[in-house]
């Protein structure tokens, strides 16, 4: 890493703000010359600021597509601001830089257009991740929440070792992605990878899914079946939903995790079970044990390494990168140019609180892309239940109380910055009510 060291104190004020900006920050005037750096910008640049001033943008930070999908170019013509683009910076030391880059017109005191200005936020520093699946793209799965990153971080000496894992976490919140990437970390990468849902399968027919059966084991048994178990022999068994598991298989679950053995249906032999197995739930096994309703030895020997994956409210900071990923995935899909969202339909997004977690967002984006003819995803395109209220809280029409509530939580959620827990101690509301509240009123609007 270079010494990116200039004569201190800078300048200006200007210059001295935004040195102590974390996020890179460079202009440009309209003959796409750099005119100024701040320290973060070199840092992730890998350029300081002497060697930029004076130069071409696309001949220091060489972005993939640069002339093609250059932000600055569309902000400068299209006289407009973008924000929460994807993209790799690749460095002259070799190294490739993923960066959130955002975007605006720089103009003159008269409103004329003299350049531009563009802010990149580093996803490859400290606190950002990796792509987790195989870990060889950071565009699938991006986040900057400490605690996720942390569980990425630690990932591979997980996926090192042999042991059973038990990912915890509402549903929609990754636990399958993260199982696909242990197993593609580990020894057994070459082998198989079987996912079984057990709360999809019918109690009946679990015990044959899972160890298969033998050739006169039943009534049309007429040949032999291999179950998941055999299927995933060498490689990954995932026990989705895990909770959902019958209380009388437990016990023939464990027998297979402790002995590595199972017997199938109608079978005399045992047989083995060279299969690591990663346990998935969005219920809380510790206090089934404690019901009575799942197996206290299965429990513990499920919850060898135990990962819990946070919802989605939680990590609110890293829906921008998100909607980017999904996006990308959407152009490609229906071959429609569509560049981004407004910023209203950002704040909209970043303020939700997405109760079926990624998987609702992206179902959302996959909505919006459908209606958005291309440009920009308006409000408009988004489903009706998440946008705004129209009604407004002040006129001649009264107002029922689900209304007073709705405007009066609608606010408080404003006044804290999105915060939903702040607002409902503000409310002395429970989080449960503030989102009852607040998807009552959206329904309103229908």
């Amino acid at each position: 890493m270079k010494n990116f060291e200039r004569p201190f104190p800078c300048t200006s004020m200007c210059s001295f703000i935004m040195d102590s900006v974390a996020d890179g920050v460079f202009t440009i005037d309209l003959d796409w010359n750099i005119t100024f750096l701040n320290r973060s910008a070199e840092i992730i640049t890998g350029v300081s600021h002497g060697e930029a001033v004076g130069r071409k943008c696309w001949e220091l930070f060489r972005t993939e597509n640069c002339k093609d999908v250059c932000v600055l170019r569309s902000c400068i013509q299209e006289d407009r601001h973008i924000a929460h683009r994807i993209m790799s910076v690749h460095r002259p030391d070799g190294v490739t830089v993923q960066v959130s880059v955002s975007a605006a017109p720089l103009k003159d005191q008269d409103g004329r257009i003299i350049g531009g200005v563009e802010t990149l936020r580093d996803l490859n520093g400290e606190g950002s991740v990796e792509r987790i699946v195989g870990c060889t793209s950071s565009n699938d799965f991006c986040t900057t929440d400490p605690h996720l990153s942390e569980l990425v971080r630690i990932l591979p000496q997980i996926a090192g070792s042999d042991s059973t894992v038990l990912l915890l976490g509402e549903s929609g919140t990754g636990k399958e992605l993260f199982s696909r990437a242990i197993h593609r970390l580990s020894g057994r990468s070459s082998g198989p990878f079987v996912a079984v849902n057990c709360g999809a399968l019918p109690e009946h027919l679990m015990e044959s899914e899972l160890f298969g059966y033998k050739a006169g084991a039943f009534t049309d048994a007429r040949r032999d079946k291999p179950g998941r178990f055999q299927l995933a022999d060498g490689g990954t068994l995932l026990l989705d939903e895990v909770g959902d598991l019958p209380y009388a298989l437990q016990s023939k679950i464990l027998r297979a995790l402790q002995e590595r053995v199972f017997e199938p249906l109608g079978g005399v032999e045992s047989v083995p079970a060279d299969v690591r197995v990663i346990a998935a739930t969005n219920r809380d096994l510790a206090r089934m044990v404690e019901e009575g309703t799942f197996r206290g030895d299965l429990y513990y020997r499920l919850n060898v390494v135990q990962l819990t994956l946070p919802p989605l409210r939680e990590r609110s900071q890293d829906i921008p990168l998100l909607v980017e990923h999904a996006l990308a995935r959407r152009r490609l899909s229906l071959g429609k140019d569509i560049r981004g969202v407004t910023l209203e339909v950002m704040r909209i997004l970043t303020r939700y609180g997405y109760p079926g977690n990624i998987r609702e967002l992206e179902n959302i984006l996959e909505y919006a892309c459908i209606l958005c003819p291309g440009g920009l995803i308006q409000v408009d395109h988004l489903p009706r239940t998440l946008r705004p209220a129209i009604r407004p809280l002040s006129g001649d029409a009264p107002l029922t109380m689900d209304e007073v509530r709705y405007h009066a939580a609608v606010k408080a959620v404003k006044r804290n910055m999105g915060n939903r827990n702040a607002a409902c101690r503000e409310l002395g509301i429970t989080k449960d009510t503030l989102r009852k509240i607040l998807r009552m009123g959206q329904e309103d609007e229908k």
